[in-house]
């Protein structure tokens, strides 16, 4: 009888890390992305525009802070960055308000957003974590025309940021 006990422990022992393993490469339950207008995550997401991978889980478009990529530096949602895809482009006036879903709200430094690499707005959240929805307005000041605006929402406890980006008609 002890035998088979010592025999079960092993097997269990043997087991376990397998068992911690499985657990640990569950998909994450998910981050943040704009909803409104529909950034390209959310517009693969509902089936606007073909996308890969990236209609399952748009709002893990995550990569290192200071990027300034639609994709977040990652390759397999390269699609993301392709600005001839066939985007639904939003009509704006000078200023718009862009709404964030967050299905795992961070801790959160700030939220930036950029037109062709220059800096139009920052909002400081001061290390707090935000509601599941919150909204900017943006001002796009000398800007006009069909535009690209990346957002980058900067988590306060990782070394990571998550990106979205809109398109925008402004006019």
């Amino acid at each position: 009888m002890h035998k088979k006990r010592k025999l079960a422990a092993v097997i269990g022992a043997g087991l376990s890390p397998l068992f911690v393993l499985g657990l640990s490469v569950s998909p994450a339950s998910a981050h943040g992305y704009i909803s409104d207008p529909a950034s390209r995550q959310a517009q693969c997401a509902a089936g606007v525009v073909e996308c890969g991978s990236i209609k399952y889980e748009p709002q893990s478009v995550e990569g290192p802070k200071g990027l300034k990529d639609c994709a977040g530096g990652h390759d397999e949602w390269a699609e993301l960055r392709d600005a001839n895809r066939g985007w639904n482009v939003a009509n704006v006036g000078k200023t718009a308000t862009f709404s964030w879903t967050l299905t795992a709200p961070h801790r959160t430094t700030t939220w930036e957003y950029f037109i062709d690499g220059q800096k139009i707005a920052e909002f400081d959240q001061g290390g707090q974590q935000p509601p599941n929805h919150l909204s900017h307005q943006v001002d796009f000041k000398n800007f006009s025309g069909r535009q690209t605006v990346l957002a980058r929402w900067n988590v306060a406890d990782t070394a990571n940021a998550f990106y979205a980006c809109v398109d925008v008609n402004i006019g």
